[in-house]
């Protein structure tokens, strides 16, 4: 008989990003294992169903107002009701972000279920030092049953909050079957690289741009930036002012599925974060075969080293620039490309994730059996 599972995000697809390719994964990879799976999360496009199956996920949808701290402030009391009624049918309960969390620590005493949280992105990393957010992590951390990070950066600055005693990594993983290589373009002509970044501040991509001139005068290269947000304007401007227009396309946001088909007809992916936990964009070019170019910063380097790619001093132009020409350079890319997919599929592929998320639900309802025996026990010998 398969295990109840509550999982709550802040978003989920068709919202495009690393966290919600990590929750749509588990949560579907959890549903093919033959486990029943409801999914909390915000109406976050005005279209959106509140309620529909998708890939066996049973998702529920509540409104939020705005993709702001206050938004994701009222969505999260918007969805304690709802949090109660599924959470009293559930085995397990696991939040994902701390805002996420808020709605299950009174569901956790009430229902006696297990709460496993997963932390996730740099918006926990930018509130960790400041004393009124470590207050608020402090209790969140200290109320579940166990901590999972998706980098050991995200996980070791948790941990100074609250040593808790059970945690840790559990890195960004891929649908390595849908990421996989296929005939891509042919290594003739002008290079191709590739940029899966959203178009924000944190992301990088003005040192992607900074470079391409750099880049120009030694190789005859392009750029396909996949991905959009509030930087857009300022990096078409600054491509213009810097000469480099014609060789750097600004593809927009795309889907999921369109993905391996970008990422496979590049010659290299670069991925210029200046924050940053365990990159899936990067993980999915892997996954490919695509070598990968990659700032030092966050959980990169611990995906990432000379064996499949390289790594570069984060918000450096020339060593960005450097980093990429010494690797378009190399006769031996392609074998760097499969030793990534290789990587990939041993460590981080879905069903692995998948799997190890299972061990985790079922050793705490083993410990919640035995403890609930012995309680039996003691209160009959009384």
């Amino acid at each position: 008989m398969g295990l109840r599972v509550l999982l709550q995000c802040l978003y989920y697809p068709p919202e495009v990003g690393g966290l919600e390719s990590h929750v749509a994964g588990l949560g579907e990879g959890l549903a093919r294992h033959g486990h029943y799976v409801d999914m909390l999360t915000s109406r976050s496009q005005p279209r959106l169903k509140a309620k529909e199956r998708m890939a066996g996920v049973n998702v529920h949808r509540v409104w939020m107002p705005g993709k702001t701290p206050l938004g994701w402030m009222a969505h999260t009391l918007a969805t304690l009701p709802l949090n109660r009624r599924l959470a009293r049918e559930a085995d397990i309960l696991h939040a994902h972000t701390f805002a996420s969390a808020v709605p299950s620590l009174s569901t956790v005493r009430r229902y006696r279920r297990p709460l496993v949280l997963t932390l996730h992105t740099s918006h926990f990393l930018m509130r960790a030092s400041k004393p009124r957010w470590r207050r608020i992590f402090t209790r969140i951390i200290r109320s579940t049953d166990y901590l999972l990070a998706t980098s050991e950066e995200i996980l070791n600055v948790a941990l100074e909050i609250y040593q808790h005693p059970r945690s840790e990594v559990m890195t960004n993983a891929v649908d390595t079957d849908r990421f996989a290589p296929r005939a891509g373009r042919e290594a003739k002509g002008r290079r191709r690289i590739v940029v899966p970044r959203r178009l924000f501040p944190k992301n990088g991509v003005e040192y992607l741009v900074r470079a391409m001139p750099l880049i120009a005068a030694e190789l005859d290269v392009e750029a396909r930036i996949v991905g959009d947000g509030p930087e857009r304007q300022k990096l078409t401007a600054l491509a213009a002012e810097l000469g480099v227009a014609e060789r750097i396309e600004f593809l927009g946001a795309r889907s999921n599925a369109e993905m391996p088909e970008l990422l496979c007809d590049a010659d290299l992916a670069v991925i210029p974060s200046l924050m940053e936990a365990t990159s899936i964009a990067a993980l999915e070019a892997m996954s490919c075969g695509l070598p990968v170019a990659a700032s030092a910063v966050g959980g990169l380097p611990e995906i990432i080293d000379g064996g499949v790619g390289s790594l570069f001093k984060p918000a450096d132009a020339e060593a960005l620039a450097g980093a990429v020409i010494a690797l378009l350079e190399r006769h031996d890319l392609r074998a760097l490309g499969q030793e990534g997919r290789r990587r990939v599929v041993e460590n981080w592929s879905i069903n692995r994730m998948v799997e190890r998320h299972l061990e985790i639900y079922n050793g705490l309802l083993d410990e919640r059996q035995t403890q609930a025996k012995q309680d039996k026990q003691i209160a009959a010998e009384r």
